[in-house]
């Protein structure tokens, strides 16, 4: 039986009008949205049956660490907000880096300086981050024999507004990005045309990403991923079964509960109070779940980091062992407001009107708020998950006996591609029943 994932991520970063003063049409430079040159990319086309070469995968990892830390860093910060203390959390952490590493196109002064440090890319050049991004997004795109995982990005420009030429010039160089004009001043038409295009790009998987937007916006980038694979090793729908899940010391559900058992890397972690388990899709991604020992949850999220992955990583790696997993059927999703989140972590100046864009337009413009989605869909048939970041910005060994791997407690679970050495998606899911 074939098991699909489908992920969805969606980076949006929208510009407002702070005052919103209206401004006339003599008021801006109007910039030509037609198709750029693909001069940029010469050097990294090949034909998709060709393999990559070696420098790729070496420029796409610089961003492997950093990146890992901020997404770290971010689900510290939201898991110790008091709304999300008995709420599922799941987010895209690759999805905000790149919204962000977007947004770092035209930024300068302080804006840069600590939007950089954030990410962890305070002792790298602009030049390195890019080029890596650029790398990763061509990388995602070309491992097609297994898995289908496209990258779509999109530069939404108010008609006639001022911008600089060059921001989207490296948005196109660096994010593979297509310019399009939206009449901002309508609003309800805007948010059909955006959610159209979002819609467009994740399969329908998000397709009410925008609710509103500032009739005095002055642009939004949007970026997307899909991604679509198959298990490894197939869930049988005939072996699903009513089981529980112990929420919490008080509180039991019952959920449908999958099984199947086959050769799987998996590992205990007893210095650590977890229990590791390694569910690959056929490419490049797997699922990597987190089971901590009862009692145990808050210890281990207290702790957790990236050298707890790469530390389970290379345990694992190459000890696959007879494995009968029970994992349960869930969908959740989580909605974040990630603008204080973020100002707690230094991102405090492009919040202010101390903000400087005057990389992206002559205009003074700041971010004005950060708004993340994530669902997340698991059953027999497929996982789906789909993410969606807006930012919007305002002028202004196998054993004799197979090993059972019970997930009937409070799990993390990060979706990841091996490949670019990604975090895709990322969290904690406290109760499955709970949508």
């Amino acid at each position: 039986m074939r098991v699909i994932l489908h992920c969805g991520v969606i980076a949006a970063l929208l510009l407002s009008v702070a005052w919103a003063a209206p401004q006339g049409a003599d008021d801006h430079e109007g910039h030509d949205h037609g198709p750029h040159t693909a001069d940029h990319h010469h050097h990294l086309h090949h034909g998709e049956d060709e393999s990559h070469p070696q420098h790729e995968g070496q420029q796409s990892n610089a961003l492997s660490k950093p990146n890992a830390d901020f997404a770290f860093a971010l689900y510290k910060k939201l898991s110790a907000l008091p709304e999300f203390q008995s709420k599922n959390i799941f987010f895209s952490p690759l999805s905000i880096s790149m919204a962000l590493s977007m947004l770092a196109l035209g930024v300068k002064g302080d804006t840069f300086s600590e939007l950089y440090q954030a990410l962890g890319y305070a002792e790298l050049t602009p030049e390195t981050v890019n080029v890596a991004y650029e790398h990763i997004f061509h990388m995602l795109g070309h491992n097609k024999e297994h898995m289908q995982l496209d990258v779509s990005n999109a530069v939404a420009v108010m008609e006639g507004a001022k911008v600089i030429d060059q921001f989207l010039e490296d948005a196109k160089h660096y994010f593979d990005s297509e310019a399009f004009s939206v009449d901002f001043s309508k609003p309800d038409v805007a948010v059909q045309e955006i959610n159209k295009y979002i819609a467009q790009k994740t399969n329908n998987t998000i397709t009410d990403m925008v609710k509103e937007v500032d009739p005095a916006t002055l642009m939004m980038l949007i970026n997307c991923i899909y991604f679509k694979g198959e298990w490894m090793e197939y869930f049988d729908l005939e072996l699903t079964q009513k089981g529980d899940f112990q929420v919490d010391e008080n509180t039991k559900v019952s959920v449908d509960m999958m099984q199947n058992q086959g050769l799987y890397e998996f590992y205990e972690d007893k210095e650590n109070f977890t229990t590791v388990l390694r569910l690959p899709y056929k490419g490049s991604a797997s699922m990597i779940i987190v089971l901590p020992d009862e009692g145990k949850m808050k210890e281990v999220e207290d702790s957790i980091c990236r050298h707890h992955l790469k530390h389970w990583a290379l345990a694992m790696e190459g000890e696959s062992s007879s494995v009968r997993v029970h994992m349960p059927k869930y969908s959740i999703s989580g909605k974040y407001s990630l603008k204080d989140t973020l100002e707690a972590i230094g991102v405090v100046s492009a919040f202010s009107d101390t903000a400087d864009l005057t990389g992206m337009t002559g205009q003074k413009v700041k971010v004005s708020k950060v708004e993340h989605q994530a669902v997340l869909n698991v059953d027999e048939k497929g996982t789906e998950a789909a993410a969606a970041t807006t930012v919007e910005i305002v002028l202004m060994s196998s054993p004799v006996q197979p090993k059972t791997v019970k997930i009937n407690r409070p799990f993390f679970v990060f979706i990841m591609d091996y490949k670019t050495r990604s975090i895709l998606f990322m969290g904690k899911i406290l109760n499955p029943a709970a949508k």
